[in-house]
């Protein structure tokens, strides 16, 4: 008899935990990506998207807007990762996806991926930087992780100068490409 009791005690314990351990689970309800809440508004008389922009954490950023379209590169301070955006801009907000590839690694890690966005803004007063605030999320969500920077002044965007090029960026030598080895080829030895 004290087994049954002490069996319905450890069933009841384990029901009490679980049962709000499952509704953890199910936060959210909706399921559906984390997107800021912003209206766009004009850009500042004279202000553009095309340019280069500073952030400590994520250095230099180079954008580039083609009509509505933008397109963006990368590259942190210490170098040790890259990435690249595309996306829109209505007036001062871009909205975008964006891939950050880490230096020297290979396999599924290598890469990290998601949504973001940056939001113009242009100081009050007289010889101000403009700048833009924003996040970045992970998979489909938009928000997470700030971004704040300063756009440089009278530094034009270089999109080629940022990003891997292959096997060479990481000590892989020339396997890829033709044999660049000088000299004849020795013969076989007999065994």
């Amino acid at each position: 008899m004290k087994w049954k009791r002490s069996l319905w005690l450890v069933v009841t314990a384990m029901a009490l935990v679980s049962a709000p351990l499952s509704t953890v689970g199910c936060a959210g309800g909706s399921g559906g990506a984390k997107a800021p809440d912003l209206q766009p508004a004009d850009l500042p008389a004279g202000a553009s998207w095309t340019g280069v922009y500073f952030s400590e954490l994520y250095g230099y950023l180079h954008l580039v807007q083609d009509g509505n379209a933008v397109e963006g590169k990368w590259i942190r301070p210490h170098k040790d990762k890259w990435g690249k955006l595309k996306g829109e801009a209505t007036g001062d907000v871009i909205k975008f996806e964006w891939t950050e590839y880490t230096t020297g690694l290979v396999g599924p890690n290598a890469a990290k991926n998601g949504r973001g966005y940056f939001k113009y803004k242009r100081p009050t007063g007289d010889n101000v930087d403009d700048t833009f605030s924003g996040e970045i999320g992970f998979d489909k969500d938009e928000v997470g992780e700030p971004w704040d920077a300063v756009k440089q002044r009278n530094v034009n965007p270089d999109l080629a100068s940022i990003g891997g090029t292959g096997a060479s960026d990481i000590g892989g030598g020339d396997w890829d490409s033709e044999n660049k080895e000088q000299g004849a080829p020795e013969e076989p030895a007999n065994p």
